[in-house]
C-alpha cells in the first residue's frame, strides 16, 4: 500500500484489505447466528456500502434477500447535515426482519433519518450493520448492534468510500493527511 492522490487531497494507507475481510467475516458469522430462522432483508445504502454489501452477502448462509436504497448527506469531506433520499425502497418491509447495511456511521444524521423512515413501515425488527463507526463523531444516540471496525475521526476512502466520487475502487482503506 502506498499513498494515493484524489482530486486535491493526499491519502495515506490506513487499513489493509485483509483486516477489512476479517471484520466482514466476523459480522457475517454473527448475522448468520442471529438470523438463522428469520430470512432477513438486507437494505444496502448506496453508493458507499456496495463493496461491503457484496462481500457480506458472500458470508451469509441463511436464506436472505437484499435491496438497495440511496441517500446522500455528504459534500466533499464533510456532512451537510441534511439527508436527501434519492432512490427509495420498493420492497414491502412490514413484518419483515430488516438489516440496514451501511459503509460508515459518523455523525449519525443519515442513519437516524433512515431508521425513523423504516420504523414507520413497521418491520418485525430493524437493525444496523456498519463496516465502520466513528464514535467520537456521533451526534445522535444510535443502537447499532453490528459494527465491523470502530475508527477515530479520520476522513477515509477506499472499499466503497469516496472523496467526491473517486477512491471507491480501492480494496484497502486510506486516510486523508
Amino acid at each position: 500500500m502506498s499513498s494515493i492522490s484524489l482530486h486535491n487531497k493526499q491519502f495515506a494507507p490506513y487499513l489493509p484489505a485483509a483486516e477489512i475481510t476479517t471484520a466482514v467475516q466476523e459480522l457475517g458469522a454473527r448475522l448468520n447466528a442471529d438470523y438463522a430462522d428469520k430470512q432477513p432483508l438486507f437494505v444496502a445504502v448506496l453508493n458507499g456500502s456496495f463493496m461491503f454489501a457484496a462481500d457480506l452477502m458472500k458470508e451469509m448462509h441463511v436464506p436472505c434477500e437484499i435491496a438497495f436504497i440511496r441517500v446522500a448527506s455528504y459534500e466533499g469531506t464533510s456532512t451537510t447535515g441534511e439527508v436527501k433520499e434519492i432512490l427509495g425502497l420498493r420492497e414491502e418491509i412490514e413484518g419483515r426482519h430488516i438489516v440496514i447495511l451501511e459503509d460508515i456511521v459518523d455523525t449519525g444524521h443519515t442513519m437516524r433519518a433512515l431508521l425513523q423512515t423504516l420504523r414507520a413501515k413497521q418491520p418485525a425488527s430493524l437493525e444496523v450493520a456498519t463496516l465502520f463507526i466513528k464514535p467520537e463523531c456521533l451526534q445522535h444516540e444510535l443502537d447499532i448492534r453490528y459494527i465491523g471496525l470502530s475508527i477515530p475521526n479520520e476522513f477515509i476512502v477506499g472499499y466503497g468510500l469516496d472523496y467526491d466520487g473517486l477512491g471507491r475502487n480501492f480494496p484497502d482503506v486510506y486516510k486523508a493527511f
